[in-house]
């Protein structure tokens, strides 16, 4: 018989937050290195309509006394299990509800509104496998946690929820049709990353697109190409074999009639540099060469982009030219009709064309890794990027787990977009208070992501401090690590009223480039009053004018991001009638309505391209 979802839906209420069940710490297997460039790859989308069913408690993962049952007694069991009829089950995804995948389930079903627990995802499909080829299971994204079977066997446990993650299924997959079960939790956790305190919708689920990729039994699997720090003429870069098999690899740029063969070690590693002088990405011609790597067995092609991004004092410079970084910040929500997050090309296209707009060549994707095709429509369009992880507000800093997840978050975000050229800023943390343990952990998170990747400027979004009852300055110990003083500032918003704005003088004593990560106001498209009331358009309007001129006279600024581009979902915003669980510091509606701030912010974009 069918379980009808509106017998969940008070279960799905009382589960917001403190409700969800903490599974015990389990060993299930990580994911494997992340393959690269995915989409260019022999790959089968698994997308569409998935079986789902809710289990608030984990009865299917855990039996009464807390501990990680096996496959045969789990959901994970094979199909034909449950359809015995002398067997006692209490399930059946065949009779289930469905679920869009990709997609969240809060804003697929009013019963899953407010729900944070674990949803079982299955999704039948017919393969036929090749003797000679390997295969994937990749997941785009799926918050917050997820265990995956295949075909009756689980293959393993991955932690985060915006970056990607793969599991080999190779001898997994069979002929004919096959079986794909995914628990995904998407429970709050104060030890985890983000921790169980945020100002966003927790949207739970697969919530991009899923995949089978087939590759040779030796395959290229990562490889970074761009050019080499502080060079204009020289191409460097390595590449990642994995397999048995280490025959040799040519990467070739055919319009910069470059063609090398490397051969790689016995780990499958190898870099090289190339003598080169492409024509450089910039803003105003987002330049891309298409770029090939090959070995006998295994062919993957890439559009890649040239260009150096670095500063020099309070100057930020893209190919050594000044620039001023005319941007806003964004939260991958669909930009029409009733929220949820945003997945598709299609989608990302919408917001980053009213960014455009607006005059912006620059987006803060905020506060997590957006999707992979986000990130390259930007680039395509000549929209510089600032990428985070949501290391956000307070964590667990004394944590190794804690620690541990957000480096494998950074990792991860770095892997897959390291060879984007819009890409200019690696952030780790957003709003984190001062102290020694939150320093330690930050400045381990900067030498890794520098680690990872030299030839990109690093940040945080910090937070402003007076040194004077009119004085404003930045006073984070974290500013000697950080290539910006980037922080976020709401003064005339939680920080006074915005005539506030007209009485502030700013200092800085460390000689960098200072970028405002955030400012704004709340307001509801449509409503109006004086300049004086809260939430009106009119409010807002006047606060933006207030702190543009302020900005005109702030000493070292490169770089605004106003909070935020389209108003978003979050629980924690609650008055009736004017919030209603929506963030409304948009500058445009979440119905895609423009506000008067927004015309302000593009006239004054307008007046800094023609300086710049």
């Amino acid at each position: 018989m069918k379980t009808k979802f509106t017998l969940f839906a008070f279960c799905a209420m009382l589960s917001a937050g403190v409700m969800s069940q903490t599974i015990k710490s389990v060993t299930e297997p990580l994911p494997g290195p992340q393959i690269i460039n995915v989409y260019a790859r022999n790959h089968t989308l698994l997308n569409g309509q998935w079986s789902m069913l809710i289990d608030q408690y984990d009865v299917g993962y855990m039996d009464y006394r807390g501990n990680v049952i096996n496959e045969r007694g789990s959901f994970f069991a094979d199909d034909g299990f449950s359809k015995h009829p002398d067997r006692l089950t209490e399930y059946d995804f065949d009779t289930a509800d469905r679920l869009e995948v990709p997609g969240d389930w809060n804003t697929q079903m009013p019963e899953l509104y407010y729900y944070e627990g674990s949803v079982w995802y299955r999704k039948l499909f017919p393969f036929n496998p090749q003797q000679d080829k390997r295969y994937f299971i990749y997941f785009a994204a799926a918050n917050y946690e997820a265990v995956a079977g295949l075909n009756g066997k689980k293959i393993g446990r991955h932690i985060g929820g915006y970056t990607p993650f793969n599991f080999e299924v190779t001898g997994g997959i069979k002929q004919g049709e096959n079986s794909v079960i995914v628990k995904v939790n998407n429970a709050r956790r104060p030890e985890g990353i983000p921790t169980n305190h945020c100002d966003w919708w927790n949207y739970g689920g697969l919530t991009r697109d899923v995949m089978i990729i087939e590759t040779p039994s030796t395959f290229i699997r990562d490889y970074k190409i761009q050019l080499a720090k502080g060079s204009y003429n020289q191409i460097a870069g390595w590449l990642q074999l994995d397999g048995p098999d280490k025959s040799p690899v040519t990467i070739s740029i055919p319009e910069l009639k470059i063609k090398q063969t490397v051969t790689p070690d016995a780990d499958g590693y190898a870099q090289f540099t190339v003598k080169a002088k492409p024509k450089l990405w910039d803003c105003d011609n987002p330049k891309l060469y298409n770029v090939i790597l090959a070995t006998d067995k295994d062919t993957i092609s890439d559009r890649i982009g040239f260009r150096q991004i670095e500063t020099d004092g309070s100057k930020i410079l893209l190919n050594g030219k000044n620039i001023f970084c005319r941007g806003v910040s964004i939260h991958e929500e669909k930009p029409y009709g009733m929220g949820g997050r945003a997945f598709s090309r299609e989608q990302d296209m919408v917001l980053l064309e009213w960014a455009k707009e607006m005059e912006c060549n620059f987006v803060r994707l905020a506060h997590y890794p957006h999707n992979e095709q986000m990130v390259r429509a930007a680039e395509e369009m000549g929209i510089l990027v600032w990428s985070e992880i949501p290391v956000y507000w307070t964590i667990h800093w004394t944590d190794p787990e804690t620690y541990a997840n957000a480096e494998q978050q950074l990792e991860d975000m770095i892997t897959r977009d390291k060879n984007r050229a819009n890409v200019v800023v690696w952030s780790v943390s957003n709003e984190t208070p001062r102290g020694a343990e939150r320093l330690s952990f930050l400045k381990k998170l900067i030498a890794k992501a520098r680690q990872l990747d030299d030839t990109r400027l690093v940040s945080s979004a910090m937070e402003k401090e007076y040194s004077g009852p009119s004085t404003v300055t930045i006073l984070d110990e974290l500013a000697e690590y950080v290539d910006l003083l980037s922080f976020n500032e709401y003064i005339g918003w939680y920080d006074g009223n915005s005539d506030k704005c007209d009485r502030m003088t700013w200092e800085f004593s460390v000689d960098k480039p200072v970028f405002i990560s955030e400012f704004g106001a709340g307001a509801v498209y449509g409503m109006h009053g004086d300049v004086s009331e809260r939430f009106t358009e009119e409010y807002m309007a006047d606060l933006y004018k207030r702190q543009i001129n302020m900005f005109e006279n702030m000493p070292q600024l490169a770089g605004t991001t106003p909070w935020v581009l389209k108003d978003f979902r979050s629980p924690r915003r609650q008055l009736h009638g004017i919030q209603g669980n929506y963030n409304r510091k948009g500058l445009i509606s979440d119905q895609g309505q423009k506000k008067q701030a927004f015309y302000i912010m593009q006239e004054w974009y307008s007046a800094l391209k023609s300086r710049y």
